[in-house]
C-alpha cells in the first residue's frame, strides 16, 4: 500500500491508483470533462491538473499514478489559473444559452465554479453539426468542446464506432459516421454518448420535453434477462430519464436502447387501469371487491363442478420473484392443482433439465464477468448484441481486445463478423454439429484428460459413441465444411478457458434439452467448468424467466427448483397446508387439456399465450372451450381481447417493489419509482385478495414485497442468505445459504451439486418433422431484432417503433430474384398450419433456401405458421424450424 497526502488528508492506496481515484476516496473533487471512468483515462482536457511536491510541473490527476509518499495540493493559484485557461479556450467558441438551459451539465458547473463566461465575440456556430432525426436523441454540435468522450464511449464500451472525428486542429469537428444523420448511421441508440457527454451538445429528448429528473431511484431493467442496473429519473410522478448504474456489477455502467429509453409504455394511453368484466362483447369496469368476489365465485364453481385439474395457473417472466412464488403457492394451496407453469416452458425449460440432469444445477455455472476472463467463447443460437445487448458489448469487446470466437448460428449476425470460426448450420441440426465437436476433440487427443479422470464419467462409452460422428457425416446433415467443423472444436478445446453461450437457437427444437446435453459434453470433455471464464451459461429471454421458474412456477418442480416430491414434507409444514399429489400439467399440456374441453378455468399472469404460443390456429381452438379466462396485465393484449372474461389491472414493473434474478442467478432489487394509474395494483396483491377470498387469508396476509421474500428465504435453503438489507448495494448470486455468504459466481469448482463427477452423454439425432420438400421448399427460423422485444407489448408502445416499424421476412437476394420479389414488397408467406403476410427484406446475412423472421408485431401473427413439434423431454415448442413456401400476395 501507498501512503500519500491529498490536501492536508493522507491516505493508504494500492499501487497503480490514479491521484482523480485517490482524491475521490479521500472526499476531494476534482474538475474533469474529458474523464470518464467506463473509459482509459487519456488527460487530454488538462482540467484535472494538480501540484505535486516536487514535481517541475503540473501533473494531469486522471492518468498519473500515484507514488509512495507523494503529497498533491489540487488548488492553488497556479492549479486554479490553469484551470481557468482551459476553460476560457473552451468557452470562446460557446453559446451562451447552453449555461442557462442545463445549468447541472458538468462543463456549465466548472464554468461558474471558476468565474469563466463564453466570449462575447462568440464565433459562427452555423456550420456545426445539429441533428434532430433521432427519436431519442438530439444533438447540437454548437455545444461540443471536443472532448472526444463520445467517439471514447462508442468504441471502449459499445464497439459501435459511431462518432468520428473530421477535420484537424481548430477545425475539428465531431459527426456520426456512415450517414448524414445520427438516425443514418450505424447508432444502436444505447445513449451511452449522451450520459457521457459533458455540455449537452449530445442530450435525451426525453429531458427536453419533460424537464430533468428531479429524483432518481435505482432499479434493475425489465427487458432481457442480462440484470442491468439503472437509475430512473422521475419528474412529478412521470419518468423522464434513465441513466446506468455506474457500479452496476452486470452492466458497468452501460445499457441499451431498451433499458435506456423504452420506458414510455408506462405512461402509455392505452393502460387499463380498472378491473373489468366481460359481459357479451363489452367490458364493464368494477371495483377489486367485486371483481375479487367474481372471480373466487367462478373459481369455486369450477373446481367444485370439474375438480383440481381443471384449472390452470401461468405465472410471468415479467413479474417479480414474489409475485411468482404468490403464484405458485396460490395454484397449489388455495387450488389444490400443481397446474402451473410460465413463459420458460417455452425457452428455457431444455436447459434447465438438461443442465440438471448432466450438472446437478439447471442454471448459468458462470458470471457475466468471467466475459474478461475468459480466452475464447463458444456462442451457440444466440444474438447476443441484439437479444441481449449489453453482454454481447462485453464479448465483442473481449474480441477486440484478442479473445477467440466462435459462433454456431444459421445467419451471419453481428458476432459472426467478428468470429474466427462462423458454423452457419442449417436450423435443426445441432445435435449432428455438436457431436462432431465432440468427435474431434476425442480424435485429434484434445480433450482435457485430468479434468476427464477426476470429475468426469461415462467416458469410454462416450469415447466409443461419439467415433460415429465425424465431421463429414456431420456436414452432410447440417451443412457446414467438415474443415470448418475441425477448426472451432481445435479452437475451442485450444483456448482454454473458452466460455460457451447458448439461446434460443440451442432450446426451441424438438431436441432442446439435447442441445444443451450436447453443449455441455463438449465443456466436460475440454475441462471448461468450475472455473473462471469459462462454463456453460444461458442467456434467458426475459428479465425474469430464470426467476420465475425458480420461484416454482412449474408443476413439477417447487421454490428452490426442487421437484415437489423431494420438497413434499418441508413445503407442507411451512404452508401448513398439503400439496397437490396429481402430476401437474405444463402449458403445452394444458393446451391440450382445454383441446379436449378438461380445462375449465385460466389464470394467465403476464402471459399473453393466444398471441406467443406455436400453431396459432390450434390454440385458439383449444383456448375457445375454457370457461373463464383471467388475464392480469397492464394492456388488453390476445388473450384479453379473443378469450377473456374478467381482466385485472397490474403494476408495471417501474410501480413496485421486489427482485428480478437474473440470467447468472444474480437476484436483484426492483424499486418503485412511480405511482400505478388508476386501480392498478401489483400482481403478488391481486392474487392475495382472491387467496383471501377464498378462505385463505392467513397463508397470503403478506404486506409487502420484502415479507414475501423472506418466506421464499425461509423454504429456500439456497438463497437463504439473500436479504434486502444485502441487496441493497448490488446483487447476490445464489447459492447463498447464510448472511455471511458472499454468494457463488462459480459453480461446480469442486462438485456437482453433491457429486464429484459428472456423466457425458450420449445423444442420437431425432431430425424434425419441418422438412422441405417441393411444397414447402424453404426453411424459416425465428429470433429477436435490437428494437422490439418479445410480443411487443412494451417496445411498440415506445419510440422504438420508429426505430424499427414491423416484422420483416428476410432473405436471400439469390431467393428474391428466384422468386421474383423485391425489397420491401408484402408477400404472402404459407406453412402446414397456417399463414401470415409480411414486408420483405433482402438481406446478406441469410443463406439462400432459409429465411429469418421476428415475431414482435401482433398484425403479423408469425406463430400461425409455426408447428406442432415440441422437445421431447420437456414440451418447448419448436419455434426455430418452420418448412415454408413463398407467394405473391393475392391481388398484387
Amino acid at each position: 500500500m501507498l501512503t500519500i497526502s491529498i490536501d492536508g488528508k493522507s491516505g493508504s492506496f494500492p499501487s497503480g491508483t490514479t491521484i482523480l481515484a485517490a482524491a475521490r476516496a479521500v472526499g476531494v473533487e476534482i474538475p474533469t470533462l474529458c474523464h470518464d471512468d467506463r473509459l482509459h483515462p487519456n488527460g487530454a482536457c488538462r482540467l484535472c491538473v494538480v501540484e505535486a511536491k516536487g514535481w517541475d510541473r503540473l501533473a494531469p490527476a486522471c492518468h498519473t499514478i500515484l507514488t509512495d509518499g507523494m503529497e498533491i495540493a489540487t488548488a492553488s493559484p497556479a492549479v486554479d489559473e490553469a484551470r481557468r485557461t482551459v476553460l476560457r479556450l473552451l468557452a470562446a467558441d460557446y453559446p451562451a444559452e447552453a449555461l442557462s438551459r442545463s445549468p447541472e451539465k458538468p462543463f456549465h458547473r466548472w464554468l461558474r465554479h471558476y468565474g469563466v463566461a463564453p466570449s462575447a465575440l462568440q464565433l459562427s456556430t452555423a456550420a456545426r453539426f445539429r441533428d434532430d432525426s433521432h427519436p431519442y436523441l438530439h444533438v447540437d454540435m454548437a455545444q461540443c468542446i471536443t472532448c472526444y468522450r463520445c467517439v471514447r464511449i462508442c468504441d471502449e464500451v459499445q464497439g459501435q464506432f459511431v462518432w468520428r472525428a473530421w477535420g484537424r486542429g481548430a477545425d475539428t469537428r465531431l459527426r456520426p459516421h456512415g450517414g448524414d444523420t445520427l438516425l443514418a448511421s450505424p447508432c444502436v441508440s444505447c445513449g451511452a454518448c449522451s450520459d457521457t457527454c459533458p455540455t449537452g451538445a449530445i442530450e435525451d429528448q426525453s429531458v427536453l420535453r419533460h424537464g430533468g429528473p428531479e429524483r432518481w431511484t435505482r432499479t434493475t431493467c425489465p427487458y432481457c434477462g442480462t440484470g442491468c442496473e439503472m437509475l430512473l429519473g422521475t419528474r412529478g410522478d412521470r419518468i423522464v430519464q434513465i441513466m446506468p448504474a455506474l457500479d452496476a456489477p452486470v452492466s458497468k455502467g452501460h445499457l441499451c436502447v431498451k433499458g435506456r429509453y423504452a420506458f414510455e409504455f408506462t405512461h402509455s394511453p392505452d393502460r387499463v387501469t380498472d378491473p373489468m368484466i366481460r359481459e357479451g362483447r363489452e367490458w364493464r369496469p368494477v371495483s377489486w371487491e367485486e371483481v375479487t368476489r367474481h372471480v373466487a365465485s367462478r373459481l369455486r364453481e369450477i373446481l367444485a363442478k370439474h375438480g383440481t385439474q381443471s384449472v390452470g395457473m401461468l405465472g410471468s417472466a415479467r413479474g417479480t420473484n414474489e409475485e411468482n412464488y404468490v403464484a405458485q403457492k396460490f395454484a397449489r394451496v388455495v387450488l389444490g392443482t400443481n397446474n402451473v407453469d410460465c413463459c420458460a416452458r417455452v425457452c428455457h425449460a431444455p436447459t434447465a433439465a438438461a443442465m440438471k440432469h448432466m450438472l446437478g444445477t439447471g442454471a448459468a455455472t458462470n458470471c457475466f464477468d468471467d466475459v474478461e476472463r475468459a480466452a475464447a467463447f463458444l456462442i451457440c443460437g444466440c444474438n447476443p448484441t441484439e437479444a441481449h445487448p449489453i453482454v454481447g458489448a462485453r464479448i465483442k469487446q473481449a474480441v477486440l481486445r484478442g479473445a477467440r470466437l466462435i459462433v454456431i448460428d444459421p445467419r451471419e449476425t453481428e458476432l459472426a463478423r467478428h468470429a474466427e470460426v462462423h458454423l452457419a448450420l442449417r436450423p435443426g441440426t445441432n445435435i449432428p454439429l455438436l457431436n462432431a465437436l465432440a468427435h474431434v476433440i476425442c480424435e485429434e487427443e484434445l480433450a482435457d484428460e485430468a479434468a476427464l479422470r477426476e470429475r468426469v464419467r461415462d467416458v469410454m462409452a462416450f469415447r466409443e459413441f461419439i467415433r460415429g460422428w465425424p465431421p463429414e457425416r456431420a456436414a452432410e446433415i447440417c451443412g457446414v465444411p467438415a474443415e470448418r467443423i475441425r477448426a472451432a472444436a481445435r479452437l475451442y478445446a485450444g483456448s482454454p478457458p473458452a466460455m460457451a453461450f447458448h439461446g434460443l437457437g440451442m432450446t426451441e427444437h424438438v431436441q432442446g434439452t439435447e442441445g444443451v446435453m450436447a453443449l455441455v459434453n463438449l465443456a466436460l470433455l475440454t475441462g471448461n467448468f468450475g472455473k473462471p471464464g469459462s462454463g456453460v451459461n444461458p442467456l434467458r429471454g426475459q428479465n425474469n424467466v430464470q426467476g420465475s421458474a425458480h420461484m416454482g412456477c412449474e408443476p413439477g418442480k417447487l421454490t428452490g427448483y426442487v421437484s415437489v416430491e423431494d420438497g413434499r414434507d418441508a413445503f407442507e409444514a411451512a404452508w401448513s397446508a398439503p400439496l397437490p399429489r396429481a402430476p401437474g400439467l405444463n402449458l403445452m399440456q394444458m393446451i391440450d387439456a382445454a383441446g379436449r374441453s378438461e380445462l375449465k378455468a385460466l389464470w394467465a399472469i403476464g402471459y399473453d399465450v393466444a398471441f406467443t404460443n406455436p400453431d396459432t390456429i390450434r390454440t385458439h381452438a383449444a383456448l375457445e372451450t375454457v370457461e373463464f379466462v383471467i388475464v392480469q396485465d397492464l394492456f388488453f393484449n390476445e388473450l384479453a381481447n379473443r378469450f377473456g372474461d374478467v381482466f385485472l389491472p397490474a403494476a408495471s414493473p417501474f410501480e413496485k417493489d421486489g427482485t428480478f434474478m437474473n440470467s447468472e442467478r444474480r437476484v436483484q432489487r426492483i424499486r418503485q419509482a412511480v405511482s400505478s394509474p388508476g386501480q392498478a395494483r401489483p400482481d403478488w396483491q391481486i392474487v392475495c385478495d382472491v387467496a383471501a377470498e377464498l378462505g385463505h387469508r392467513d397463508a397470503f396476509a403478506f404486506r409487502s414485497a420484502e415479507e414475501i421474500w423472506e418466506e421464499v428465504r425461509y423454504v429456500w435453503k439456497a438463497g437463504a442468505g439473500i436479504s434486502y438489507a444485502r441487496l441493497e448495494h448490488g446483487g447476490l448470486q445464489w447459492p447463498c445459504p447464510d448472511e455471511a455468504h458472499p454468494g457463488t459466481t462459480i459453480l461446480h469448482v469442486d462438485s456437482f451439486a453433491g457429486e464429484k463427477t459428472a456423466p457425458l452423454q450420449c445423444l442420437d439425432f431425432v431430425p424434425s418433422l419441418e422438412v422441405q420438400n417441393s411444397e414447402f421448399p424453404l426453411l424459416l427460423t425465428t429470433g429477436r431484432t435490437l428494437y422490439q422485444f418479445n410480443a411487443g407489448t412494451m417496445t411498440m408502445r415506445t419510440p422504438n417503433r420508429d426505430l424499427r416499424q414491423t416484422d420483416t421476412l428476410d432473405v436471400s437476394r439469390e431467393d428474391a430474384v428466384r422468386l421474383g420479389f423485391g425489397e420491401g414488397e408484402i408477400v404472402r408467406v404459407t406453412s402446414r398450419q397456417g399463414a401470415v403476410e409480411m414486408p420483405l427484406h433482402l438481406d446478406p446475412r441469410v443463406k439462400p433456401g432459409e429465411l429469418f423472421a421476428t415475431f414482435h408485431a401482433g398484425e403479423t401473427g408469425l406463430n400461425r405458421l409455426t408447428g406442432q413439434g415440441r422437445d421431447q423431454v420437456v414440451m418447448t415448442p419448436e419455434y426455430k424450424v418452420v418448412a415454408v413456401r413463398l407467394e405473391k400476395r393475392p391481388g398484387s
